[in-house]
């Protein structure tokens, strides 16, 4: 059943057509992946969707009660918002009680003795009774602790980066949606998170739209994808697995249609070469079919990006760290670490966030000093270090002005001589395209021209921090075979598994507490060591330890008291029989003392009761002696 869907939508960009009149479906349960090269405008798109921007022309149609969650790229707080002001934020009446609720219990933690707070509470909790809205404020406390969001009273606009993205989309989990949009949810989450993201995703009840460089999320989240190509929609059935076959049958086609008509174009110009007079109506008609021919346009050179730019020449020395020891606000991030670095070697830095990745490239890079230890640099070295911010852009600067503040020129790795205006066309910048302010490109074209700016300096040797955020897969994966072809060495921070699968030969993983990790292999082949010594030790704490040899049981025999008991016993039902029947002689005797008689039959009921105790021993005595007989 569909939940929303969009007519003839259209909207430009300057002289681009980012949408020329696409149309569309999401069903209910879609779990659809949004991709195309960068700037095509996938999150403009989302951004129409959620009612953020606006549209030249189309309509979107949904049901009146249609709920949408959306986490933007790039979320923006409003100044004095708390984290919990923001997360428990909406309108819907199950988010509301819990806001209500979260307020008066942090409210009450602060002043536990206010009994207004107190009484404030209890009727908060009475709400929540009613709403039945336990079970969402227990997942949404779930979902906040999993992303590691504890303060909730300080400003979210005053997080880091990478709480604030967790902020978000805690957010946009936390809402009941019947649509959830998701622009680069991976960005800033380590890959722990990132493992339980795809697993809360796959249980999500509404459906799903997402933009996302990380192509393995991307293979393991979605069942459909849209490309989004040159104003044009084109919607898949499948992962993207199944989509990157289907988009290779669907060019190959196209590419041999294109052959068919140029093989007829070249047969009908070959006939009017040949000199046929075209005086027949069907002559006439053949030769305008020749015309219709040659102003056929064939379908539009899909345009890739070209790293092929040389480096300075790389010495057998890169560089060497020793003992190196970093401490951050009394947390030791980095414990006497050592690292040779070797010419043409492609490292790469995980671990979870704030564990001190960027730390360490900041170190060997000199940018910051340890607090003990040394890092010895080559003479031949010159890296070039793509930080994750890329703080250094001047936004007021035109695009070509950025690039030319590097070099005019540059030397590729076949020699030849290229322009800067020609490099940044082999980057997808149009001429007109370079004139553009930096601060009106879209975020993944940011990251592309940043690229740029630093391979123009023909470094030997790479820094990336987090190079994969908000690159299209398409240049992601352009950006792998340069890596791979690079002649010097590659440094490279990252949280993308399938980049650092195709570019890292060995690992550098921070384990936390200051212990780093050196590992020899890519990272599905970390993942899959650590994971078969988690099932080794868990084997170890199941595996029964082997039992000492059992003696011989002991075989069983009467205790001294039961053996004395036993000798005795048959003596005292003897005397209790005697007794018994001495007792009702008595009552017998008695005649009419009727006090004497009820006396006496008092007697012999106490007398009987002993009997029958007796017997009942004498019984578990004798079953005994039998087994102990049988041993």
């Amino acid at each position: 059943m569909s939940i929303l869907d969009v007519e003839n939508l259209y909207k430009t960009y300057g002289a681009q057509i980012l949408f020329d009149h696409l149309s569309f479906s999401i069903s209910e349960g879609d779990r659809i992946g949004l991709i195309g090269v960068n700037g095509t405008g996938k999150s403009t798109l989302l951004n129409v969707l959620a009612g953020r921007d606006s549209m030249e022309e189309g309509h979107l149609r949904h049901a009146n009660a249609f709920r949408m969650a959306y986490l933007p790229q790039t979320p923006v707080f409003e100044p004095g918002v708390t984290a919990l002001e923001y997360i428990y934020g909406g309108t819907s009446p199950i988010m509301t009680t819990v806001r209500n609720y979260e307020w008066a219990l942090r409210r009450l933690e602060k002043n536990p003795e206010d009994l207004e707070l107190q009484a404030e509470l209890f009727e908060r909790q009475q709400q929540m009774d009613a709403a039945d809205a336990w079970d969402a404020e227990a997942a949404a406390k779930g979902i906040l602790t999993r992303l590691g969001i504890h303060d909730f009273d300080t400003p979210a606009s005053e997080s880091s980066g990478g709480q604030k993205k967790r902020i978000a989309l805690a957010q946009a989990l936390i809402q009941p949606a019947d649509l959830l949009i998701l622009d680069e949810p991976t960005n800033h989450l380590d890959n722990e998170i990132i493992d339980w993201l795809e697993d809360a995703l796959n249980q999500y009840p509404g459906a799903l739209l997402m933009v996302t460089h990380d192509r393995y999320f991307l293979n393991r989240v979605t069942s459909r994808i849209f490309e989004l190509d040159h104003g044009k929609l084109y919607a898949y059935e499948g992962n993207y697995e199944l989509f990157l076959e289907k988009k290779a049958e669907r060019e190959e086609q196209t590419a041999s249609g294109e052959v068919k008509l140029r093989n007829q174009l070249r047969r009908e110009l070959a006939w009017l070469r040949r000199g046929a007079k075209a005086r027949s109506t069907k002559q006439k008609a053949r030769v305008e079919r020749v015309h219709a021919l040659q102003g056929h346009k064939g379908p539009e050179r899909k345009q890739t990006v070209d790293l092929a730019i040389g480096s300075a020449r790389l010495g057998k020395k890169v560089i060497e760290a020793r003992q190196l020891s970093k401490c951050f606000n009394g947390h030791e991030l980095i414990r006497s670490f050592d690292l040779l670095v070797m010419p043409g070697e492609r490292l790469g830095i995980i671990g979870g966030n704030g564990s001190g990745k960027t730390t360490l490239l900041n170190l060997l890079a000199k940018r910051i000093d340890p607090d003990s230890g040394t890092v010895d640099i080559g003479e031949t070295v010159k890296i070039g270090y793509y930080t994750q911010e890329h703080a250094e852009m001047d936004e007021d600067l035109t695009v070509i002005d950025y690039i030319k503040e590097v070099a005019q020129v540059i030397r590729t790795a076949d020699a030849q001589q290229v322009s800067a205006e020609q490099m940044l066309e082999r980057f997808l910048f149009s001429r007109a395209r370079q004139r553009t302010f930096i601060r009106k490109l879209s975020g993944g074209e940011h990251k592309r021209l940043y690229l740029l700016h630093i391979l123009m300096s023909e470094p030997n040797v790479l820094f990336l921090d987090e190079p994969t955020n908000d690159l299209d897969t398409e240049t992601l994966t352009v950006l792998e075979d340069y890596l791979l072809q690079f002649p010097g060495t590659v440094l490279a921070v990252s949280h993308d598994r399938y980049f650092l699968d195709r570019i890292a030969d060995r690992l550098i993983a921070f384990e936390g507490d200051g212990i780093i990790r050196q590992f020899i292999g890519n990272y599905s082949d970390y993942m899959d060591e650590r994971k078969r010594t988690a099932e080794r030790e868990e084997a170890a704490r199941k595996k029964e330890i082997p039992q000492e040899r059992k003696a011989a049981p002991k075989k069983k025999k009467l205790t001294y008291k039961e053996q004395q008991e036993w000798e005795g016993i048959e003596d005292r039902i003897a005397g209790f029989e005697e007794q018994v029947e001495q007792l009702k002689k008595e009552i017998a005797e008695a005649g009419s003392d009727a006090g004497k008689a009820q006396e006496l039959f008092e007697m012999q009921q106490k007398a009987e009761h002993e009997l029958d105790q007796a017997m009942e021993r004498w019984t578990e005595l004798s079953l005994k002696i039998e087994e102990i007989e049988n041993q």
